[in-house]
C-alpha cells in the first residue's frame, strides 16, 4: 500500500472526528446576514433529524459519516476518451480517496461507475468502504410529473452500479419543466418527493445544493427530515464564514465545491472582474512554502479546518495525489487572517447561472449580484 494512502487514511480518521465533534476553530462572522433567524427558531430546526436508514440494500456497517475530502467528477469527461474518466476515478480510490461526488448533470456517471468498480477491486475494498454522493437535476424535480424524481434516482443507481447511495442531493432549488423549459422555485415539493426515496432503502441520506438562506429556512420548516448536507461554492475568494457557521449550528454538513476557486478553466469569461488565479496568489504561495505544502493543499486544508468537506477534481495522477495530500498539510494560526483577507479583497462568486435561467439565485449571500 502506498505511503500516501496510509497517511491519508490516518488523517481522514482524525479530520472526520474533528468535523463531527465540533473541534473547528471559530469562524469569522464579518459578512453576517441579517436573516431574521432567532435562537428559538434555529433551535427548532436544529432539533430535526436525519432518519437512519437500514435495509437489505445497505450493509450493516457502511462508512459512518461523509469523509472530509472527496473526489469530484464535474467536467471529468472527454467525449473522445471517456476511459480517462474511469481511470481517474479508479486511481483516486487506489490512492486513498473514500468519497466520490457525482451528479446526473455531469453526464459521465456510467464511466464514473466503471471507475468505482475498478478502483474497489484494485484497492481490495468493498462498496461499504466508500461514500458515494449524487444529485438530482432540475428537469427531474417533478413539479409536472412527481414520478420524475424517483426515475432519475433509479437511472443514477443503474449508471453508477453501486447498489445504494450514501447521499442524494437536490442540485439546485430551481426546477425546469422538461416540456416548455420554464423554471420555478419548486424545492418544497421536490424535497417532499426526495424524502420518499428514503423509504426505498437505497439511499442513506438526502441533502441540498446551492440554496439561499431563506430557501433553506423554508425547506427545513416544511419537513421533519433535515438535510444531511448542503453543497455550495466555498473557497478563499468566497469564504462565507457566517453561512458556514449557521450550518454548523443547524447540524448540516457543508461540502465545498470549486474549493480551488478559479483554477477551474470553465469559469473564464463568466466573471466580469476575475481575481488573480488562487493557486498563483502570493499569499497562498508564501504560506505553502512556509508549511512545506503546495498552494492547492493550503486552500484545501484551510477549508477542511473550517469544517467544510472538499471535493477537488483532477484527471492527472499527480494532482489527484497532491490534493489528497492536503490531509497532511498543517496550517498555523497566523495563516488564517492572511487567507481571510483574500476573501475581503477578492470576493468573487464563480458559479451563478441565475441570469441564464431567469431567476435570482443565492439571495442574501456574498457575491450573489455578480
Amino acid at each position: 500500500m502506498k505511503l500516501l494512502t496510509v497517511l491519508s487514511l490516518l488523517s481522514t480518521s482524525v479530520l472526520t472526528s474533528a468535523l463531527h465533534n465540533d473541534l473547528q476553530q471559530p469562524i469569522s462572522n464579518d459578512h453576517a446576514f441579517d436573516s431574521g433567524f432567532d435562537d428559538d427558531f434555529d433551535a427548532s430546526l436544529a432539533a430535526k433529524s436525519h432518519p437512519k436508514i437500514t435495509s437489505e440494500h445497505i450493509p450493516s456497517d457502511p462508512v459512518d459519516s461523509i469523509p472530509p475530502i472527496g473526489f469530484g467528477t464535474w467536467l471529468l469527461k472527454n467525449e473522445d476518451d471517456m476511459q480517462n474518466t474511469t481511470d481517474s476515478v479508479a486511481y483516486a480510490l487506489q490512492t486513498g480517496y473514500r468519497h466520490i461526488d457525482c451528479a446526473a448533470a455531469y453526464r459521465n456517471q456510467k464511466w464514473v461507475g466503471k471507475g468505482i468498480k475498478a478502483g474497489l477491486h484494485t484497492a481490495g475494498l468493498e462498496r461499504k468502504d466508500i461514500w458515494v454522493t449524487s444529485k438530482l437535476w432540475n428537469d427531474h424535480h417533478g413539479s409536472a410529473d412527481p414520478s420524475l424524481v424517483e426515475q432519475e434516482f433509479n437511472e443514477t443507481l443503474a449508471d453508477l452500479g453501486v447498489g445504494y447511495l450514501d447521499l442524494y442531493l437536490m442540485h439546485w432549488p430551481v426546477g425546469e419543466d422538461p416540456k416548455n423549459h420554464n423554471t420555478s422555485f419548486d424545492y418544497i415539493f421536490t424535497w417532499s418527493r426526495m424524502t420518499k426515496l428514503l423509504d426505498t432503502g437505497r439511499v442513506r441520506y438526502i441533502g441540498i445544493s446551492n440554496f439561499a438562506p431563506e430557501e433553506l429556512r423554508r425547506l427545513m420548516a416544511s419537513s421533519d427530515v433535515k438535510p444531511y448536507a448542503h453543497q455550495f461554492e466555498l473557497h478563499p475568494y468566497l469564504q462565507q464564514g457566517w453561512w458556514l457557521a449557521w450550518h454548523k449550528r443547524l447540524g448540516v454538513v457543508v461540502t465545498a465545491y470549486s474549493p480551488l476557486a478559479n483554477s477551474n478553466p470553465t469559469y473564464k469569461g463568466r466573471v466580469k472582474e476575475m481575481p488573480p488565479p488562487l493557486l498563483n496568489n502570493t499569499v497562498i504561495t508564501e504560506i505553502a512554502k512556509e508549511r512545506s505544502c503546495t498552494p492547492a493543499q493550503v486552500a484545501l486544508s484551510w477549508n477542511m479546518f473550517r469544517g467544510a468537506v472538499v471535493i477537488p477534481k483532477s484527471k492527472h495522477e499527480r494532482y489527484i495525489e497532491e490534493n489528497l495530500g492536503s490531509l497532511n498539510c498543517a496550517l498555523l494560526y497566523p495563516d488564517y487572517p492572511k487567507i481571510e483577507a483574500l476573501g475581503k479583497k477578492y470576493l468573487t462568486r464563480m458559479n451563478n447561472p441565475g441570469e441564464g435561467w431567469g431567476v435570482h439565485l443565492f439571495k442574501g449571500l456574498d457575491g450573489s449580484e455578480q
